[in-house]
């Protein structure tokens, strides 16, 4: 195998000058695929699109060795690229995680947040960062900076640390620092805040009826604090706020995106989007028409965990969009030059795992929870 360049600061300019437009939109997109073993389909996305990375889900996860081998065949396959893969996987611990069941799990956030130590949540990311690198991951779409402030919340309950805001942005930022710190890129999600929602984005779209005012007071808090604290990604949620813009919803939203988390918030990093194939879109829209919208209000990745078609419809819509003038190069090498930077940051590698060592993963589980 031949290993991969490493990617300097100094390079970056290098790379995106010599890239081909459509290698740029392939960096564009995280993607998700069927089954357990790699497969055609996730090979044509790495090898023809040159994706800028993929994402394991639960359909995904078999025994620790099979897990293994489709990591490391999948960063084979893009093996003699010059750009690495995004290795993803969203694992919070408790109901979301994404390990086989023979493993010992976290707990979830609400268990960190009663302990109330940032000591303690510093140390979960640490494990987690040394969970991940086990396999050969190299980010996580954790923490979560949601606040629980509703009790009937469908999808976040536990998973937030806090009804409080300051002590979800304590907890978060530790646990976002023990994984950045330890090698891992954190994800931070969901923004703007899906706290307060009655209703599951992976079925339908929820409805927040907060002003600007009401969301700085609560919501944005902990994002804020992240970004202060120089938060590397940042995913953004399919939440309507009509009070914020009454047209889209957060994840499609130029005055959500590029308006409050850029502008007004000074984000400068990476702006990725919930999967692009959850209820609160495909009820509304194509995927590759929204994942066009999204990127035109400001996003960066694009998160689309199925199907292949709609990966390749997304891939084909922004270049269409792109030779229509819809979309220019400049805003396309503006996104692609922030996922560059990220990968060099991280010194990220395709380089493969040879083995898991459970043994040790398991003495630092006991030594952090024993």
């Amino acid at each position: 195998m031949t290993e991969t360049p490493e990617i300097t600061f100094s390079r970056v300019d290098e790379l995106l000058e010599n890239m081909t437009l459509e290698e740029k939109i392939g960096q564009l997109l995280v993607v998700g695929f069927e089954g357990k073993t790699y497969g055609d389909e996730l090979d044509r996305l790495i090898r023809q699109y040159h994706i800028g990375g993929i994402i394991l889900l639960g359909k995904n996860i078999s025994y620790p060795a099979g897990m293994l081998k489709l990591l490391n065949e999948s960063k084979k396959a893009n093996a003699d690229y010059e750009i690495p893969l995004f290795m993803s996987v969203d694992e919070e611990g408790g109901r979301v995680s994404r390990l086989p069941s023979s493993m010992k799990k976290l707990p979830a956030a609400e268990y960190v947040g009663l302990a109330g130590d940032e000591t303690f949540a510093y140390k979960t990311g640490e494990y987690l960062a040394d969970l991940l690198h086990a396999f050969g991951y190299n980010m996580n779409y954790a923490p979560v900076l949601d606040v629980h402030s509703n009790p009937k919340n469908p999808v976040i309950g536990d998973r937030a640390f806090s009804s409080n805001p300051e002590v979800v942005a304590d907890l978060g930022i530790a646990v976002m620092k023990g994984m950045t710190d330890h090698g891992i890129i954190s994800v931070v999600k969901h923004f703007p805040g899906h706290g307060d929602t009655h209703v599951d984005s992976h079925l339908s779209l929820p409805v927040i009826e907060k002003t600007i005012e009401e969301l700085h007071e609560t919501e944005l808090i902990p994002f804020q604090r992240a970004i202060d604290e120089q938060a590397d990604v940042i995913m953004v949620g399919h939440i309507m706020f009509p009070k914020l813009d009454d047209a889209y919803p957060s994840s499609l939203s130029k005055k959500i995106i590029t308006d409050l988390l850029r502008e007004e918030m000074g984000f400068e990093g990476v702006v990725i989007t919930d999967d692009m194939t959850m209820g609160a879109i495909v009820n509304e829209y194509t995927v590759p028409n929204a994942a066009v919208q999204s990127f035109i209000a400001g996003s960066d990745l694009l998160l689309i965990a199925g199907d292949y078609e709609n990966q390749v419809g997304t891939i084909n819509a922004l270049l269409d969009a792109v030779q229509a003038g819809i979309i220019s190069e400049e805003r396309i090498d503006e996104s692609v030059k922030r996922i560059l930077k990220l990968k060099e940051r991280y010194r990220l590698n395709d380089e493969l795992i040879e083995e898991i060592d459970l043994d040790s993963i398991n003495r630092k589980f006991i030594e952090l929870l024993g």
